[in-house]
């Protein structure tokens, strides 16, 4: 990339809308530059190790590229394989491992952006707009109990073998703890799941829940419906179960390994620092819904990035619609004449 004293566009995220984006503004002929705290589509290499995506090859596609798969639907490899070489193949400018701390407005014109590496190294960068395509997987909800942060907790699942033979217990019960669940009972283990709520989530997807529900009937599955986690120890998750016209029961149950899958959400401080205001209850930003432009002019939100607590509203089909709205509008405006002084 040609060195510039301030770039068109940075791009903060390289998942998969933030590389449409990048792949858009590049053959606009913008001087851009992607910035992840994380690898290249960090967000799927987080995904549980043998996931199979729920949707299929072609809505994962970007910049026209085909992602073959040996199925309808691509696994977590086929993906992770797809989007580096599509990064390779369109000589993206991307700088991984590289975290965005703040985004401030210049007093002239433009943007500051601050970031850090992965040594600690900070650097500065002016830009006239930025687009934040961060998403929300690096941010699980948490329970805020005692033990969350003990070191066999995880807010993620990766895979069901090394716990073969052991207690596993699941907090969520959602489609993606649903899916370990059923992996992890594959496997060997012995699995339970704790959920607040009376049944299974209402979004849990249709060809997952009776396979589900067949291994709770049988017994192979158990879970707690009503229980809210109080604490987690060593050995095991402690839970308080109600029931109707029953005290409050209070329950030890047996956990070497503790999956909290309850979810996660695009957190607003880097939007709320630049000033782009958001719904204090969604955390949603205020968004231009045909520009994806905020309150904060030069200032996008693509993806999920501004959607706050509102996950299930985009996916990576209509966020990349929101990558070519954004940068189409983007372009148009860098394009249009300085306004006259005389």
């Amino acid at each position: 990339m040609a060195e510039r004293s301030q770039l068109d566009l940075i791009i903060v995220g390289a998942g998969p809308i933030g590389l449409e984006a990048a792949i858009l503004a590049k053959r606009a002929g913008l001087a851009y530059l992607v910035l992840d705290e994380g690898p290249v589509v960090n967000a799927i290499v987080r995904y549980p190790t043998y996931m199979t995506f729920f949707t299929t090859s072609e809505r994962l596609e970007i910049g026209g590229h085909p992602l073959v798969s040996a199925g309808d639907k691509p696994t977590r490899k086929e993906a992770l394989d797809y989007y580096r070489k599509v990064t390779r193949n369109e000589a993206l400018e991307v700088r991984t491992f590289t975290r965005v701390t703040a985004v401030e407005a210049l007093a002239a014109h433009g943007f500051l952006v601050r970031t850090r590496d992965e040594r600690g190294r900070e650097q500065e960068l002016r830009c006239s707009s930025v687009m934040l395509a961060t998403g929300y997987f690096g941010n699980p909800k948490r329970l805020n109990v005692p033990g969350e942060d003990l070191p066999h907790v995880s807010h993620y699942y990766d895979e069901g073998h090394p716990h073969f033979g052991r207690d596993v217990t699941i907090v969520g019960a959602g489609s993606s703890a649903a899916d370990a669940a059923l992996d992890l009972f594959r496997a060997g283990a012995r699995v339970t799941m704790v959920h607040r709520g009376a049944d299974f989530r209402h979004s849990l997807k249709y060809w997952i829940r009776p396979d589900l529900e067949n291994r709770v009937k049988e017994g192979s599955i158990t879970v707690h419906f009503h229980s809210s986690v109080r604490e987690i120890a060593a050995d095991a998750v402690v839970i308080d179960k109600r029931s109707v016209g029953q005290p409050v029961q209070r329950l030890r149950v047996p956990a070497q390994r503790v999956f909290l899958l309850t979810g996660y959400f695009a957190p607003p401080d880097l939007l709320e620092a630049a000033g782009v205001r958001t719904d204090p209850e969604t955390l949603a930003a205020e968004l231009d819904p045909d520009t994806f432009e905020t309150n904060v002019a030069g200032v996008y939100c693509i993806g999920s990035a501004g959607f706050g607590n509102r996950t299930s509203d985009v996916f990576v089909e209509n966020g990349l619609v929101h990558a070519a709205r954004a940068i189409e509008h983007l372009v148009e405006r860098l394009r249009r004449p300085a306004p006259s002084l005389t």
